[in-house]
């Protein structure tokens, strides 16, 4: 597990005055802010937030160190971690997706399915991306608990049941 979790980024300046867009990958989006400072993913840059209204795709923020519209520009795409001691402790049966990338994933039979490569989602469930051996494309498996029974986070394992067919080369 690592020592800090992605809770946002920015995703460029938005006006002339030095704000930024900033995109919250919180629960509750406005929490982001709770947890300032801030670092870069390196730890080398530290912001202190300040959300002042919702904007499309996110919020405007002010960002310490930043008054110029170039420099907000300038740090587009910067991705902003918290300590995970900064942040709640998650029920049993969720994860935060730093958590998740890494593991191997084995079928219920105890076969080697692949590697977590990236958590994402579209809208309607999370979806584990998966680097698969012997494959040159990743695969996406229904992050559910009838696909995903099992996750392991001590042993550094996810047992699943994929759908019929998933791993079929295309």
């Amino acid at each position: 597990m690592t020592d800090t979790i992605c809770v946002g980024a920015i995703a460029g300046a938005f006006g002339v005055h030095g704000e930024v867009r900033l995109k919250s990958f919180t629960a509750d989006p406005y929490a982001v802010e709770d947890y300032a400072p801030l670092t870069t993913e390196d730890g080398s840059r530290s912001f202190e937030i300040q959300i002042l209204r919702e904007v499309k795709n996110g919020f405007a923020a002010e960002i310490s160190g930043v008054t110029t519209k170039e420099q907000a520009d300038a740090l587009r795409g910067t991705r902003l971690f918290a300590p995970r001691d900064r942040l709640p402790n998650l029920p049993d049966d969720e994860y935060y997706h730093a958590d998740l990338i890494g593991l191997a994933v084995f079928d219920t039979g105890g076969a080697p399915l692949g590697t977590v490569h990236a958590v994402h989602n579209h809208g309607a469930t999370d979806l584990l991306e998966l680097q698969v051996p012997g494959l040159s494309r990743t695969v996406l498996l229904p992050f559910t608990m009838a696909v995903v029974p099992t996750i392991d986070l001590t042993a550094g394992r996810i047992v699943a049941d994929p759908p019929e067919g998933l791993f079929d080369e295309a």
